[in-house]
């Protein structure tokens, strides 16, 4: 089994002003060659924004892009037409394809917003530009993992031009879960919130793990005050 512990604090960081972002693979001005992504898994941003502020209107092509809200609201608009505000518990998927361009925008002018901003490397190329969201309650994520993205939009989960699949849940003390990885593939964990044991590591806000060479990843809630609201990645 192999593992690789990446702690919140080893992350990339940016101050902005507007924006307080962490890397936790290289990104824009941060360039680490040992964090350059892992597997189809390219990028994930930890942002923060503050209120009224945002991403102006940017352009990508040929990467699929996953917007998960933490707190507060992010309002949305890109060039297929798309607008929308989502919030902890709406997941968003934007399919650059052959060329997008969008903005992303705190909706509030009094709360900032806090997301993560995740980036799969797609296994189609030259598709159109395409945008999905879903909501994802609650109860669906309370003490289990739920499937909130895969290449076949399969159990009400996002479909995306990836081979991965997405999972998001909560743990809180007591509280475990077991993904099976087929052979070949690999798993990363990251913490978005709160506390969890992962493989018999400890991870906190922030934190990660890679592993691969391994059959399943376990996963453990370690407290009711502060749960762990993990997203896994099992990743070809």
């Amino acid at each position: 089994m192999s593992k690789q512990v990446r702690r919140a604090n080893e992350r990339g960081h940016a101050e902005h002003g507007w924006l307080d972002s962490f890397h936790t693979f290289s990104f824009a001005d941060y360039h680490d060659p040992k964090h350059m992504g892992f597997r189809a898994l390219r990028v994930i941003n930890e942002d923060r924004v503050a209120p009224g502020k945002g991403f102006g209107t940017h352009g990508h092509r040929e990467m699929e892009i996953i917007s998960y809200p933490l707190s507060g609201a992010l309002e949305h608009k890109d060039s297929t037409g798309t607008g929308s505000v989502i919030r902890h518990g709406d997941v968003q998927r934007m399919s650059a394809g052959t060329g997008v361009k969008h903005s992303e925008y705190n909706a509030s002018k009094e709360e900032p917003v806090h997301f993560l901003q995740i980036w799969l490397m797609p296994n189609k190329h030259g598709i159109p530009a395409s945008y999905e969201e879903r909501r994802f309650t609650q109860e669906e994520k309370a003490g289990k993992l739920r499937l909130i993205a895969a290449p076949d939009g399969g159990q009400g989960s996002l479909s995306i031009h990836a081979d991965a699949r997405v999972y998001a849940g909560e743990l809180g003390e007591g509280q475990s879960e077991t993904v099976k990885i087929d052979k070949g593939r690999g798993a990363w964990v990251h913490v978005a919130r709160g506390t969890v044991e992962v493989s018999g590591e400890k991870l906190s806000a922030g934190d990660a793990i890679a592993i691969e060479d391994e059959t399943e990843v376990v996963l453990r809630g370690l407290s009711n005050a502060s749960p762990g609201e993990v997203l896994l990645f099992d990743l070809a």
